[in-house]
């Protein structure tokens, strides 16, 4: 099987797709892969790093505030869509592949559009609870939508019957993950109750900020902490708490890191994760059945961060703070919340692995297979 790979922009766009190659290969070893995406998203880093061919086209997304630079810029972006489909038809028709997955971004609305007007069956895929702009506008061309929350079906009118509930691949891939002592790296107790606090690859200013002041709350808990603050923002957050606290910041119990490589095992080994609801983060704590406090980014398309979370509360499987409404108090009482009530944890983690997808990929393999 040679299965056309895109999708882009930021990780949630990419990992799925990584994922669902995973899993094809292991069922179908003898099958071939190629990618394509943009030079300016992740997917030009990402993809080539875990040994999958590549290709670049020339495309940009719009732009939502029309003024005249705007409207100029999306003068430029339609020329650059039509080129982009010329682009995608060459490597489509040099490539020849039996399915093509857009996983979403900018960048698959034209070789989702290319390869559907070939005639080469087509599937796009929707991370979010709120479908994006370009999946809506290929949902018309496309065999298959596949989602990840039932929330979404409602939005793709006129194609109901495409659409299929298989949830996120990156689900399946990290659902056998079991508990290690990965804490041990941080220089933390494994067999201590653990919060794990992070607000996405590339940190989140107002949740740093919330946690710079919530500092010497949380030193005085019977709980250990692990704080990602995102590579950029550690030297500066660091620094403000030395300022802060000056010696004292030096806790036993709180452990302080840019970046952390093998997320998923450590949402194994913690009691609770306490971040934003980006798909890709929702699917890892749902299908490892865990507990969460989810503070959606507010700084993103149709606010859909909040939607995605409030999926989760509405289950039980999860409590929510507004990034408005964010402050020491808030914060630390809705972690001590669950921390101090461990039947409440177990209750939303149970509820949190009802939500989770553990056969994703498996599952999109079975709608490849009924359409190719």
């Amino acid at each position: 099987m040679k299965v056309l790979l895109t999708g882009g922009g930021t990780g949630g766009h990419i990992y799925p797709a990584l994922a669902l190659k995973k899993r094809i290969e292991e069922r179908y070893p003898s099958s071939k892969f190629l990618y394509i995406g943009t030079e300016r998203g992740l997917e030009s880093k990402i993809v080539p790093e875990n040994g999958v061919p590549f290709k670049m086209i020339k495309v940009e997304g719009f732009k939502r505030k029309l003024n005249l630079s705007g409207i100029l810029y999306n003068l430029n972006t339609i020329r650059l869509f039509l080129s982009s489909i010329n682009q995608s038809k060459k490597i489509i028709k040099e490539y020849a592949p039996d399915i093509v997955i857009g996983t979403g971004g900018y960048v698959c609305a034209p070789v989702c559009y290319a390869a559907a007007k070939a005639k080469i069956p087509t599937i796009i895929h929707e991370q979010n609870s709120v479908a994006g702009v370009t999946n809506k506008f290929l949902a018309r061309f496309v065999d298959k939508i596949a989602i990840c929350f039932e929330e979404a079906a409602s939005q793709f009118k006129g194609n109901e019957s495409k659409v299929v509930y298989t949830g996120n691949p990156r689900a399946q891939e990290v659902a056998n993950i079991k508990k290690t002592p990965i804490l041990e790296q941080f220089e933390l107790d494994p067999n201590k109750e653990t919060v794990l606090i992070f607000g996405g690859s590339r940190g989140a200013q107002q949740i740093n900020q919330t946690f710079i002041d919530s500092f010497e709350k949380l030193s005085e808990q019977p709980y250990q902490v692990l704080y990602v603050t995102g590579e950029v923002h550690h030297k500066t957050i660091l620094n403000q708490l030395e300022k802060n606290y000056g010696e004292s910041v030096h806790k036993e119990s709180i452990r302080i890191v840019p970046y952390i490589q093998e997320m998923p095992k450590v949402f194994a080994a913690v009691s609770i994760v306490v971040g934003r609801s980006g798909a890709t983060t929702l699917a890892e704590l749902t299908s490892l059945g865990l507990p969460s406090i989810l503070i959606p980014s507010p700084n993103v398309t149709e606010d859909h961060q909040t939607k995605n979370a409030l999926s989760l509360v509405h289950h039980g499987a999860a409590l929510m703070i507004r990034e408005s409404e964010l402050s020491v108090e808030h914060f630390v009482e809705e972690i001590n919340t669950l921390m101090k009530d461990e039947e409440k944890r177990k209750e939303m983690a149970n509820n949190s692995k009802k939500l989770g997808k553990q056969k994703a990929s498996d599952e999109l393999i079975e709608v490849i297979n009924q359409i190719i």
